[in-house]
């Protein structure tokens, strides 16, 4: 295994114990909204918290960025070449339903770079990781997406911008554009997994607009190393710099790229 992935590893099962009594105890939670719709809970800070333990323990010199501790340089105002991306809970809307249907997602970007990438669901002992060049697993087994070239017998997965109401106009105009490809939707809430579910073929293909980089950075990575082509909107590799995601086989990327850009047209 990638000596940084170990790393990472560790810090997820650190943040999985914090969620997984969080779990258990799910009318005990403290939460608050930070906007229309976007829930964080005391879980949420706490998983974050023993992530970056584990790595600044071991990495004092990276930088962290982490959708609840913010972008933390390790070293004052000046950057490292090494910055880990980490989302210690994502989906946290589910797990505050007791819908067993989150992760921690942990990336490391070097000098621009993903390099690793790791996305852990506590609840079923579901580890997904890659390394760049090296393939992606989960649990210690090879994945690889599904080789369905055709569409009709496929399902996509979406995810709705409720941080952003004047985007839901547009996705409204994209789901029948993914319709005219696959044969289904889901709408899972966890847009790591979903990334993951692509890679290991439980769902044909995903896109969301309005994402964070500790949203996907994981996933991207995870995808790709499983043979997934993933892009942004206009199919270019921004994806964490606009947050816009478009993630499929190889047979099938195509056709949902080109079918939601006649609808983004169209709206």
């Amino acid at each position: 295994m990638h000596p940084m992935l170990t790393i990472a590893r560790r810090a997820a099962d650190e943040a999985g114990k914090v969620i997984m009594r969080g779990f258990r105890q799910l009318d005990q939670i403290q939460v608050h909204e930070k906007g229309r719709g976007d829930l964080v809970s005391a879980v949420d800070q706490q998983a974050e918290m023993a992530i970056r333990r584990v790595l600044h323990d071991k990495f004092p010199h990276h930088d962290i960025l982490g959708e609840e501790g913010g972008d933390t340089p390790a070293d004052g105002a000046k950057k490292s070449e090494y910055q880990w991306i980490i989302d210690p809970l994502d989906g946290t809307a589910n797990f505050l339903h007791g819908l067993p249907i989150f992760a921690v997602s942990i990336a490391l970007v070097h000098q621009g770079k993903l390099e690793v990438g790791l996305v852990y669901n506590p609840v079923v002992d579901e580890c997904f990781m890659a390394a760049r060049g090296e393939g992606a697993l989960l649990n210690e087994r090879r994945i690889r997406t599904s080789r369905l070239r055709d569409g009709g017998r496929g399902v996509v997965a979406t995810g709705f911008p409720y941080r952003e109401p004047k985007l839901l106009a547009q996705q409204y105009a994209y789901l029948p554009a993914a319709l005219s490809v696959f044969s289904d939707v889901r709408r899972l809430g966890a847009a790591a997994l979903d990334l993951c579910y692509v890679a290991c073929g439980r769902q044909d293909g995903f896109f969301e607009m309005n994402l964070n980089s500790w949203d996907i950075a994981a996933g991207v990575l995870i995808a790709q190393e499983a043979g997934a082509i993933v892009t942004d909107f206009a199919g270019e590799a921004n994806m964490l710099e606009n947050g816009g995601v478009v993630c499929a086989n190889a047979y099938l990327h195509r056709p949902l790229l080109e079918a939601l850009a006649q609808a983004s047209l169209s709206n």
